[in-house]
């Protein structure tokens, strides 16, 4: 076990700040959000991108080292902790507007960051134990099927007219929103109505995944209303759809505009580190568990978070995932900065 494998422990400060908002009043429930959207995607502009990648016997080592699993363990257990405290710092309280959205704010941010991230890097792995982990932290953010669409139709389709989570060229966040939500819904039904059927089973049978994710995700819901009443429930579902935004706007900047080759009708070339936007910025990275080395992730998909690695060759954001984000946010500044970089990388290819 190294010592540099605690780095990753540093989310932890997200959660506490968080836990801090959700027990306080006035500017100071602002705390993560003005932390995660201001002071990070600042300094990241300050702090020079990280390319070094392990060598073969450090990789080697890392890979097989627990600890990086049970970190991302704890993250679930501590993503129903700061949904429970959510939902219960609104109980006989007396809160300002803003204090409310802060604190939804906050555990939207916490859905998107944690929630749905920690599922993603467990959701790729073979264990059940880790897969049912996976699960269980997209539930917060009531996108459970994000584990079916996005391990057997994004990771297929990526970068290709194919999939609903790769953004063209020009195309707005906004309407990307619209059409990757709905399409990677409709997308996920339809592998799981598939699975049913070359099995012999009914569509609508209990085994059918995205089945039981709504039945799980509205038992939470009902859970929720009778525990804590419509009002909070209405707090709950705003922060997950926050959550799921943030995905979404993860999903926007790490392929928009970039075009795996067809190599015959319907088949197109290898996903290669070119096909995904990297980051090498280091804050972003331990945030984030290393989902800004996304070049690697999608050229070899089962490697671990932890032994991810730099590509000379791969398209580079300009900036760390939040300051990204924050730029995918206003299209015409995205637009002037990644469509320039998108032209300079045709005339290199």
């Amino acid at each position: 076990m190294n010592i540099r494998t605690f780095k990753y422990l540093s989310p932890i400060t997200m959660y506490l700040l968080a836990f801090i908002s959700f027990f306080n009043t006035g500017l100071i429930v602002w705390a993560t959000l003005l932390y995660a959207w201001v002071l990070i995607p600042f300094a990241e502009l300050l702090i020079k991108p990280d390319e070094k990648n392990m060598d073969k016997a450090e990789e080697e080592v890392s890979k097989k080292d627990r600890l990086y699993d049970y970190m991302l363990y704890t993250f679930v257990l501590l993503q129903f902790v700061a949904l429970y405290f959510f939902l219960h710092s609104f109980k006989n309280a007396n809160l300002s507007g803003w204090d409310i959205a802060g604190r939804i704010g906050t555990m939207g941010l916490l859905c998107g960051t944690f929630g749905i991230n920690v599922a993603h890097e467990l959701g790729h792995r073979i264990n059940k134990f880790e897969q049912g982990l996976a699960k269980a932290s997209l539930l917060t953010s009531l996108y459970m099927h994000f584990f079916i669409e996005h391990n057997k139709g994004h990771h297929k389709n990526v970068a290709t007219p194919q999939d609903p989570s790769s953004a063209h060229y020009n195309e707005p966040v906004y309407l990307f929103y619209f059409r990757t939500i709905t399409y990677s819904y409709l997308g996920a039904w339809k592998i799981a109505n598939d699975e049913m059927m070359k099995t012999g089973l009914p569509k609508l049978h209990w085994k059918n995944e995205m089945l039981q994710a709504q039945l799980i995700q509205l038992l939470l819901v009902v859970s929720i209303y009778f525990l804590f009443g419509t009002t909070v429930m209405c707090y709950f579902l705003i922060a997950a759809f926050i959550g799921i935004l943030l995905l979404e706007t993860v999903n926007y900047i790490e392929h928009y505009g970039l075009q795996r080759k067809e190599t015959s009708s319907g088949k197109f070339e290898r996903a290669l580190p070119q096909h995904s936007w990297n980051s090498n910025h280091i804050l972003g990275r331990l945030m984030l568990f290393e989902l800004s080395r996304h070049s690697d992730h999608h050229y070899m998909a089962s490697r671990k978070y932890q032994i991810l690695q730099h590509h000379p060759n791969a398209p580079q954001l300009p900036t760390g995932y939040p300051g990204s984000m924050l730029m995918a946010l206003v299209p015409p500044v995205w637009f002037y900065v990644m469509n320039r970089r998108i032209k300079e990388l045709e005339k290199v290819n």
